[in-house]
C-alpha cells in the first residue's frame, strides 16, 4: 500500500495596504503612463546641463550678431522646435522651463501639505472653538479669487519663482486643511484611538502614530493633483508677468511672448502649451489613479 503523499503547508503571501496599493495602480493605464511623464519630464529637467547646452544652445543667451538669421526660425532638424524672436532655441527652453514648473509645483505642494496638516490637525483633532476658527479663516482663503490672490501676494513678496511658490503654497493649504480634518473626523473615535488614549498615549503620539497613517491617503492623492494645479498657477501667474523674470525660461513667460505671433509663428504657442497641457494632465491621472488605488474597500480585489 503506497504511504499518502506529505504536503508541503505554502506559507501565506503577506499583503500590506501599500503592496495592494501599487498593484491596482499597475494596471490602470492612464496613470501609469501619467506616472512614465512625470518621470520622463524628470529626468529631462534633472540632465538638461549634460546635453541641452552643447546641442541647442543656452536657453537665455541671445545671439546679437546673428539674431536676424537665428530669429522666429520654423521647426527644422538644427532647431525641432523652432527659434523664438530673440533668436534662442524653443526646445532647450522648454527643457529649463520644466525645472522651473517642476520645482514650483512640487515645493509650493509642500509648503500647502505642512500648513494644511498642521491646522487640519489642529480643527479636527480637537475641534469646538478652534475649528471654529480654523475652518472660518480657511473661508476667508476661499472667498477670493485664487490668481487676484496670487498677484496680491506677488505684489507684497516681488515677482520671482521663490515667491511664486511661497504665494501658491500659502494659498492652498485649506483645501489640504480641509481634507485631513474630514479624514480624522472619520478616525479620530475608532476603538484603536480610544485603547492608546486610555495606556495614556499623549495627543501628538496618537496623531502620529494612529491618526495620521490611517488619514494620510486622501492627502497623498490630493497633494499628486495639486503639484498639477500649483504648475498650472505658476503658468498663469508668468503669462501675466507676475511669475518668473525674463530671461528665465519658463512655460507661461513664453505663452505670454507668443501672443504677438499667434499666427506668423504659431510654434512658439504650440510646444509651450502642450509642456503644460500634458504635464499638468499626467498629474491630474496619476492622482486619479492614486485615489482609486488606496481606496481600502478595494483591498480584497485581485
Amino acid at each position: 500500500m503506497r504511504a499518502p503523499a506529505v504536503t508541503t503547508p505554502v506559507a501565506p503571501t503577506s499583503r500590506t495596504l501599500w503592496g495592494d496599493a501599487w498593484r491596482r495602480l499597475r494596471r490602470n493605464k492612464l496613470a501609469m503612463a501619467g506616472l512614465v511623464w512625470i518621470v520622463f519630464m524628470v529626468i529631462l529637467a534633472l540632465s538638461a546641463d549634460l546635453w541641452v547646452p552643447q546641442h541647442f544652445g543656452d536657453p537665455e543667451r541671445i545671439d546679437t550678431e546673428n539674431l536676424l538669421e537665428l530669429q522666429l526660425q520654423s521647426p527644422s532638424a538644427v532647431h525641432p522646435f523652432g527659434t523664438d524672436r530673440l533668436g534662442r532655441d524653443i526646445l532647450s527652453r522648454i527643457v529649463y522651463g520644466a525645472r522651473i514648473s517642476l520645482t514650483v509645483g512640487v515645493l509650493a505642494t509642500s509648503i500647502s501639505i505642512v500648513l494644511g496638516l498642521f491646522f487640519g490637525a489642529l480643527s479636527g483633532y480637537y475641534g469646538k472653538i478652534l475649528d471654529t476658527l480654523i475652518m472660518r479663516l480657511a473661508d476667508v482663503f476661499f472667498a477670493f479669487p485664487y490668481i487676484l490672490f496670487a498677484i496680491a501676494l506677488l505684489a507684497v513678496l516681488g515677482r520671482g519663482y521663490q515667491n511664486v511658490f511661497i504665494a501658491i503654497g500659502i494659498l492652498g493649504w485649506p483645501s489640504i486643511a480641509r481634507v485631513f480634518r474630514s479624514s480624522i473626523l472619520s478616525v479620530k473615535e475608532s476603538e484603536y484611538v480610544d485603547a492608546a488614549r486610555v495606556l495614556g498615549a499623549g495627543d501628538s503620539r496618537i496623531m502620529v502614530r494612529h491618526i495620521m497613517p490611517n488619514a494620510i491617503a486622501p492627502i497623498i492623492v490630493y497633494a499628486t493633483m495639486s503639484i498639477g494645479s500649483a504648475i498650472l498657477a505658476e503658468a498663469a501667474l508668468s503669462f501675466l508677468g507676475m511669475g518668473v523674470t525674463p530671461p528665465t525660461p519658463s512655460w507661461g513667460l513664453m505663452l505670454s511672448e507668443a501672443r504677438g505671433f499667434l499666427f506668423s509663428a504659431p510654434w512658439l504657442m504650440i510646444y509651450p502649451g502642450a509642456a503644460i497641457l500634458t504635464t499638468v494632465l499626467a498629474f491630474v491621472l496619476m492622482g486619479d489613479g492614486l485615489r482609486d488605488a488606496l481606496d481600502v474597500k478595494l483591498k480584497e480585489e485581485g
